[in-house]
């Protein structure tokens, strides 16, 4: 496969080709094992066409989109029906810019998209671990008989990286089994992000590289409503900023933005809200 096309449109300021990119931006439209509000599938298409309500410039951080080299290479094209091959999809791609040495950033769609870049990430980086932004557990063995879906996407992920390599953040649902998995297996801290800092500091320490998911449902529905499972009492928009400025201190090696429902919240706050969080990471990730 040579280099790839850019896609018509982009996300705002993400316009490089593909040669000089230091990150890629792709999207995973695909919300076929959601368990509450589908929708998700259509987050990156509007992520996109709404950026444009942006400034390229971030007074937070004080940085450019311009001043960053990203290519947007535009949404997969996924069977909605077949979980695995969406999956196997997207590891491909992430495959792909990985062997390339750029940045993989996805977009969701759905939850259970992470695990397709996350397999292709730790065939690259077999010490990576995993720092998961999230409402919910996610650590299911199945969902109503699927192995695939996007309550057992970080049981899945879980699989891969092994026991202590998740770090959970924010977390505020889920069933018993869940808790009980994640007090032998992941590293979960409930309701905030209360021990970040601490683990930033340890993990810079040895060098770890880090894959980071973003589940926008961590935030507050006041603040994004536009979610296919929203839970209330999450974090708010500036803690997730902070959070996520924090662990781009450390060797992110590829990260996702995931479950935004853009029709769910008619005022369009919620994708505008997602666009925001998606310039930040990308700043943040830039560390020239």
């Amino acid at each position: 496969m040579g280099a790839m096309a850019r896609n018509i449109e982009t996300f705002i300021g993400c316009d490089a080709d593909y040669d000089e990119a230091q990150m890629v931006l792709f999207g995973a439209p695909f919300d076929s094992t959601t368990s509450f509000r589908p929708g998700a599938r259509f987050g990156p298409s509007a992520i996109r066409h709404e950026s444009f309500g942006l400034e390229t410039y971030s007074p937070y951080q004080e940085k450019d989109l311009s001043d960053v080299s990203v290519f947007d290479s535009g949404d997969l094209e996924l069977c909605f029906g077949l979980a695995e091959s969406a999956v196997s999809d997207i590891e491909n791609r992430t495959a792909f810019i990985l062997n390339d040495d750029k940045l993989p950033i996805l977009i969701g769609g759905e939850h259970l998209v992470t695990l397709g870049s996350v397999r292709a990430a730790i065939r690259h980086y077999p010490s990576m671990h995993i720092i998961h932004f999230d409402a919910h557990a996610d650590l299911r063995d199945h969902y109503l008989g699927a192995k695939l879906s996007h309550a057992c996407v970080m049981r899945r992920c879980q699989e891969l990286v092994g026991d202590g390599k998740i770090h959970q953040f924010c977390i505020r649902s889920g069933d018993r089994k869940e808790f009980e998995f994640a007090k032998e297996h992941t590293d979960m801290h409930l309701f905030s992000f209360e021990g970040l800092e601490e683990l930033v500091e340890e993990l810079k320490e040895s060098y770890t590289p880090v894959y980071l998911s973003i589940d926008l449902d961590c935030l507050d529905p006041s603040v994004f409503p536009g979610t296919g499972t929203p839970e209330a009492g999450g974090v708010t928009f500036m803690e997730l900023l902070r959070a996520i400025r924090k662990v781009c201190e450390l060797q992110v090696v590829g990260a996702d933005i995931n479950e935004l429902a853009p029709m769910l919240d008619a005022s369009g706050v919620s994708t505008a809200t997602a666009c925001k969080v998606l310039r930040e990471l990308i700043l943040a990730l830039n560390k020239e």
